[in-house]
């Protein structure tokens, strides 16, 4: 298992109180619409992540068990956020302790309850032709989110994608040709490093690109860590595949 190395699985830090948001920063908008989710629904926790090709980067989130449960979904390649980000649709899972949503997702879905997720819900950002990422919400009780709530839900969907359309306008990086922001290199920390040490996978095992990105996963997980801290040990010389 992935372990949380700070905080105490809760959404909040190890004195009990929420994790405070940096604030300036290119995500504080996203980070303090996460925040907004959480007063408004009934859900524990939130995050954005921002999705390159098949990669979830988390960008912002209102605690631990958020950046936890976002960073199990990288790590893994499989939960709701992953499936909202290629069908473009909203997926609520409802219950993750037993029924479809704990066999779609059996991985994702026993890492999530032992962190004290019981429910997540993923939805999509960006507009009809392009999704760039995700606002994911977890819940510590199994349940379903009323059409209200999926209204209130979709409308911080909307001003999250607003925020960051915004960001990409004004540093005027965003490739037009191939839809993807260059921008997203310099929101989110480990971005860069987990495309880098790809290639060194690449390098390594003659795999190709996704291979060489299951490989990562597949050592982070055995590993007990994030797909990121697996990427920094390999840019550090300090990991190899295969093994030495």
């Amino acid at each position: 298992m992935v372990t949380v190395r700070q905080g105490n699985g809760d959404g909040r830090g190890t004195n009990g109180t929420a994790v405070p948001a940096s604030a300036g920063g290119p995500g504080d908008i996203p980070r303090r619409l996460c925040a907004l989710a959480v007063e408004l629904l009934p859900v524990t926790s939130a995050s954005v992540s921002l999705h390159d090709e098949d990669m979830p980067v988390r960008l912002c989130e209102s605690g631990a068990q958020a950046a936890y449960v976002t960073d199990i979904q990288a790590t893994l390649g499989e939960g709701p956020c992953q499936s909202a980000a290629r069908s473009g649709q909203a997926v609520y899972a409802c219950d993750l302790t037993e029924g479809r949503d704990a066999e779609r997702w059996p991985v994702f879905a026993e890492e999530a309850t032992e962190a004290g997720v019981r429910a997540t819900y993923s939805l999509p950002l960006g507009d009809d032709e392009t999704c760039v990422g995700t606002l994911d919400l977890y819940r510590d009780t199994p349940g379903a989110l009323t059409a209200a709530e999926q209204h209130t839900a979709r409308a911080l969907a909307e001003a999250v994608t607003t925020a960051l359309m915004a960001l990409a306008r004004n540093t005027e990086d965003l490739d037009r040709e191939s839809g993807r922001a260059d921008w997203l290199d310099t929101l989110v920390e480990g971005h860069d490093c987990v495309y880098q040490a790809v290639g060194m996978v690449m390098a390594q095992t003659d795999a190709s690109a996704p291979e060489s990105l299951a490989l990562l996963r597949a050592r982070a997980f055995a590993d007990g860590r994030t797909v990121t801290e697996a990427a920094r040990a390999v840019v550090a010389h300090e990991l190899r595949f295969p093994p030495e």
